[in-house]
Parts: structure tokens; C-alpha cells; sequence
């Protein structure tokens, strides 16, 4: 049998199994000291029931031979006196009388049915059916024979044991369940643990809180925090790294673009303006990927939960307005709902992602066909595009960083991965579906923000 996953289940099981052995065990002993005592109670019972009928059976035989004188035939040919019951209940016990020469002197209602047999010395003997005591007087002429069915004894002996079994068939479930619970009671702590795990984020590495946990456990969440904040050290140098790599890059680069664009306008030499012009390109590709790179690190180091919400429709606005000016207004078509809505996430990240997803719908979507923005009152931010459907295996490449997909349109390949990381920090769910719902093709990249309370109420 294999044992249980669960702590919980391994420790009540292994109690429960120990207590159950133990009380069946406790019984066990109980109920066969029980037999042996029983014994002996009814041994002495007939031996006493011997001593207390022999002497009135000797005083009533001498009784008898006293007002009824006669030889020994007469009384060999009169019949054995009966003792008659005082009730009609039935008494297992059955005794007999009888003189050396086996004849019966005396004998109880019910003893006929029975052979006795005969008289052999003083003590206990067995039949098939009956426990047998014989005694004499001390002439040693007169002996009696108390005899018990075997079947009484055995019938006290089952009563016995059902009043002994029944205590144990309440008892013991009572005792599993304390168990149970008492096992569930002191491993909350480490199920209000498992639940702190579970919950939390991805990206959330801050230490675990101290849920009174028992001293063996302890060093567990130790040796946990101390790994989440190496890595926390890691992540926060990586991020540093490039954060201060694309800042300290875009002012050379950008000297590098003004000296390119400076030769292109002092040269003659149409090689040399080819070569300013693949220059200036080049060196804006590496300003876009450090622009990608800051904005990275600013997903996955910064705050993106604010105290107090705010209305994300004007930074939607702005972000719309923003493309227009760069000439890509007439694609964009922006729904938005009539009130406001409210969330917590930054503005400057809500901005970011807003961006990102507006410039991979229209580099990637064709250019004579609209890029679709909505924003509902449920904090749902739709985008999409038109062009061909895409695969599962492709999609679930988009979101990796450095990942393009098919597509031979110009880009980092890091937009969908710094939405999908704003997106799972700040407690939100980000989908891409190909084709569009209803139709066949497009695709669809929806977010669903964080909404503050006021909001959903």
C-alpha cells in the first residue's frame, strides 16, 4: 500500500493505526484475563452450590430414614426424591445425590435429562456438554454431582465480550477523529504556509512571514528566505545592469546618430551618405532596443501598485495622440467607455504596456487595415490587428523575450515580454487569441487590469 502525499494524512493515519492496535490489544488481554476469571467465579460457584446442598440433602435423607424405618430393599425400590423449584425460571446448574453404590438419593427438577457420570474422587471433571463437580460427606457415603452446561458458560463468555466490544466501537472513532483533528490543529501553521506559497506571485520574492511555525519546521522557511533573497539580489542586479546599460547608451548613441546625419549632409560621396544612412539606422535599432530595456527593468523592478487609483481613459488618450503625431493616427480606431475607470496600477506602467501593444499591432498588422483599441468598464484592454492566424507554438513563442515569431517587420522582440510582465506583477491576466473571436484571422492581445473596488461596486 502506498502511503499518503499529505503530511497531515501520513501522521493521522500512523496514530490512528497505533491507538486502534493498542485498544484492540488492551481488549484482547482484557477480555482473555476476563475469561479466566470467569472461570474461576463459576468453578467456585458450583463448588459452593456442592457444599451448601450436600449437608441439607444428608439432613433430609436422615430425616427420612428416621420416620420411615425400613430395610435396605425398601428403599432401594422407592423412587429418588425430587427437589421442585420454588419459580418456573430455568437454572442451568443440575444436581444429583447418590450413595456409594451409585443409587439416586436426591436430584433437582431437570437433572433427568442428563447422565451423570459416575462418582470417581473429590474435584472438577468435563464432559462434551457440561463442567462437572463432585463432592462426598465425610462418612463417604453420600456423594453429590453439581454439574453447568458448557453452552451457559459460553453464552456468559459471548455476553461478556459484546459488552466489552460495543464501549470500543464508539470509543474508537470518537479517538480517530480527535486524532484527525488534533493533526489538522497543529498543522495549520504549515497549511497557513503552503497557503502564503501558493498565492503569491511569480515575481514576488519578498521573504515569508512567520506563521508560528513549530521549532522542527523553522529552519525550512530560513533556508527559503535566504534563497529568495539571493535571488532577489540577482534579479535586482540584472535589472541594474541593464536599466544603467540603455541610460548610459542613449547618449553616445544619440551623438553617433547626429554625426551620422551630419555626414549625410556634408558628403558628396553617395557611397559614403549609403553608409551615414545603414549607420543612423543601425544606431536608432540599438536606441529603440535600450528604450525596450529600460522599460523592462522598469516592469520587473519597480512599483506598479499605487495607494489610490486613478482613471486610465486619458492615459490611453495620450498614449493614441502620441502615434498620431508620429503619423499612425489614421490606423488607430480607440473605443473607450463613457465613465471612468478606476485602478491602482501606475499610470506610467499602464502607459508602457499601452504602447507596447498599440506598436506590435501596427508594425505587425497590415497598414492599410485599422488597429482596434478597446478599453471596457470592467478594466479589460483589447488590441487587435489584422493578418494571418497564428499557430499555438507561435503565440506561445510572442511572449518570451527576444522571441519575433514569422513576422520580418523590424522590432526587439521584447514588447509582448514587458506586457506580460506588467501584467502578471501587477496582479492581472494577459491572453493572446488567433484568430479574432468571430473571425478568421487577426489576432487579439487582451489585458485584464487590476480594478480598484470602487470600481467593481
Amino acid at each position: 500500500m502506498r502511503a499518503p502525499r499529505s503530511l497531515q494524512a501520513r501522521l493521522a493515519l500512523a496514530v490512528g493505526l497505533s491507538v486502534t492496535v493498542l485498544w484492540l490489544a488492551a481488549a484482547s488481554v482484557t477480555a482473555n484475563r476476563l475469561g479466566h476469571e470467569m472461570e474461576e467465579v463459576f468453578d467456585k460457584d458450583l463448588e459452593a452450590t456442592a457444599q451448601r446442598i450436600l449437608p441439607l440433602a444428608l439432613h433430609d435423607l436422615r430425616k427420612r430414614n428416621d420416620d420411615d424405618p425400613g430395610d435396605d430393599d425398601d428403599e432401594e425400590d422407592e423412587d429418588a426424591r425430587h427437589i421442585e423449584r420454588l419459580d418456573e425460571r430455568e437454572e442451568p446448574v443440575t444436581y444429583v445425590v447418590r450413595d456409594l453404590k451409585g443409587k439416586i438419593l436426591l436430584q433437582s427438577r431437570g437433572s433427568d435429562g442428563f447422565q451423570f457420570p459416575p462418582f470417581e474422587s473429590v474435584g472438577f471433571s468435563n464432559t462434551k456438554t457440561h463442567r462437572i463437580y463432585s463432592d462426598q460427606a465425610r462418612d463417604g457415603r453420600v456423594t453429590i454431582s453439581v454439574a453447568e452446561p458448557v453452552d451457559h458458560r459460553a453464552e456468559v463468555w459471548r455476553s461478556m465480550l459484546l459488552s466489552l466490544a460495543l464501549p470500543l466501537l464508539v470509543v474508537i472513532p470518537f479517538s480517530l477523529g480527535a486524532i484527525a483533528f488534533a493533526t489538522r490543529d497543529g498543522l495549520r501553521p504549515v497549511r497557513k504556509l503552503k497557503g502564503a506559497l501558493e498565492t503569491r506571485g511569480v515575481q514576488d520574492l519578498s521573504p515569508l512571514p512567520d506563521t508560528g511555525l513549530p521549532s522542527e519546521l523553522e529552519p525550512i522557511t530560513g533556508a527559503v528566505n535566504q534563497l529568495l533573497a539571493r535571488l532577489r539580489q540577482a534579479f535586482e542586479a540584472e535589472r541594474n545592469f541593464a536599466a544603467n546599460a540603455a541610460h548610459e547608451l542613449r547618449t553616445p548613441v544619440a551623438g553617433a546618430i547626429a554625426q551620422a546625419q551630419r555626414i549625410q549632409s556634408e558628403t558628396t560621396d553617395a557611397i559614403a551618405a549609403q553608409r551615414a544612412i545603414e549607420i543612423e539606422s543601425t544606431l536608432k535599432r540599438l536606441m529603440r532596443m535600450s528604450e525596450k530595456l529600460m522599460q523592462l527593468a522598469r516592469a520587473e523592478g519597480g512599483r506598479l501598485r499605487l495607494e489610490a487609483p486613478s482613471d486610465l481613459r486619458p492615459i490611453l488618450r495620450l498614449v493614441a495622440e502620441d502615434f498620431a503625431r508620429c503619423g499612425a493616427g489614421h490606423r488607430i480606431e480607440v473605443s473607450l467607455p463613457s465613465g471612468p475607470v478606476l485602478s491602482d496600477l501606475d499610470p506610467d506602467a499602464f502607459g508602457i504596456l499601452c504602447r507596447n501593444l498599440i506598436e506590435n499591432a501596427l508594425r505587425h498588422g497590415p497598414e492599410d487595415r485599422p488597429v482596434i483599441v478597446s478599453l471596457d468598464a470592467a478594466g479589460e484592454l483589447c488590441v487587435c490587428n489584422e493578418g494571418p492566424a497564428l499557430s499555438p507554438e507561435i503565440i506561445g513563442k510572442l511572449v518570451q523575450r527576444f522571441e519575433r515569431g514569422t513576422t520580418t517587420a523590424e522590432g526587439s522582440g521584447l514588447g509582448l515580454a514587458i506586457v506580460k510582465a506588467i501584467t502578471e506583477r501587477a496582479g492581472g491576466h494577459f491572453s493572446i487569441t488567433s484568430p479574432i473571436p468571430g473571425r478568421d484571422s487577426g489576432v487579439r492581445a487582451a489585458v485584464q487590469l487590476p480594478i480598484s473596488r470602487a470600481e467593481r461596486a
